[in-house]
This record gives structure tokens, sequence and C-alpha cells, in this order.
């Protein structure tokens, strides 16, 4: 299974556009090669790289996305997908796009697509641990896209 996108190329750097100094449309995406038992996928963006003073477990969930439907072959906005978007860590339900400190170095943004063997049943207010916790025993595959983003 492959994730992509037309935006950047793994392990680059994500457009401006796409991030809080943009207009912060969300990174569109692409999927191929998706497993034929698939019965929903899900996506979670994730950024490991927060400083610790800032939050302790140094994680910011900038979009979880589940229940997309298994023939859905690309993402290209907010609303261009059917699924359910569940909580970031900001506590809302849409793409919040990369915001690093300041001066805080490059931040890893992962895109994380799971193929499942089911559809999950889990509130819109569940977030990224929920729905790994709920992927258990699901994913029959896992591709992962990973870009970077740096303010001065």
């Amino acid at each position: 299974m492959r994730i992509e996108s037309p935006s950047f190329k793994d392990g680059d750097w994500i457009p401006v556009e796409h991030s809080i100094d943009g207009t912060e449309t969300p990174v569109p995406l692409t999927f191929d090669d998706v497993p034929e038992a698939t019965a929903s996928l899900a996506l979670v963006v994730h950024d490991p790289d927060v400083p610790k003073d800032r939050r302790p477990d140094g994680n910011f969930d900038h979009w979880v996305v589940w229940n997309i439907p298994a023939d859905q072959r690309h993402i290209s906005g907010d609303d261009d997908h059917a699924g359910v978007v569940g909580q970031t860590t900001r506590g809302t339900n849409t793409w919040i796009g990369p915001a690093p400190p300041p001066g805080d170095g490059p931040h890893r943004y992962y895109f994380t697509l799971y193929a499942l063997d089911t559809e999950l049943d889990l509130a819109p207010t569940a977030g990224r641990e929920e729905l790994e916790e709920a992927l258990s025993g699901h994913v029959l595959d896992r591709a992962v896209l990973m870009g970077r983003f740096q303010r001065e």
C-alpha cells in the first residue's frame, strides 16, 4: 500500500500553503495498492517533535480520520472525503496545518494510512490514541508519508 502527495515527496518539505502561515489547506493525498479485503481506511497526521515544555508527551495530532470508504483513492481537502473526522490535539475536528514554534527547527509530520478489515465504531470525540487502540487486530496494511516543516 502507498500514500503519496502531489505537494511534496516523502521526506521533503511541506509547502507553506498547508501550514498556519499559509492558507492552512489540508495536504492532498493519494492512496494506491490498497488490499482487496479492505473494509475501510483510517488516516492519522501526527507530529512527534513538539517541545516537551509545551507538551510533555512531545506529540501533536493534526488530523484523525476513520471509516474512509475502502475504494476512496484521494483526499484533497477537509470536506473531500467520507468518513469520520476525530479530534486533534487542539480538540477540533478538522485539519490543523503545521505550526511548530518559530526557531524550533524542523518538525516531522507523519501521514499514516491504515487499511482495515472493518469499520470502526468510535465517536467523533475520539482522537489518535482511541483510534490506535481500536485499530488493534484490524490492520491489513499500513503506509507512511513523512513531510517536514520549519518556521524561522
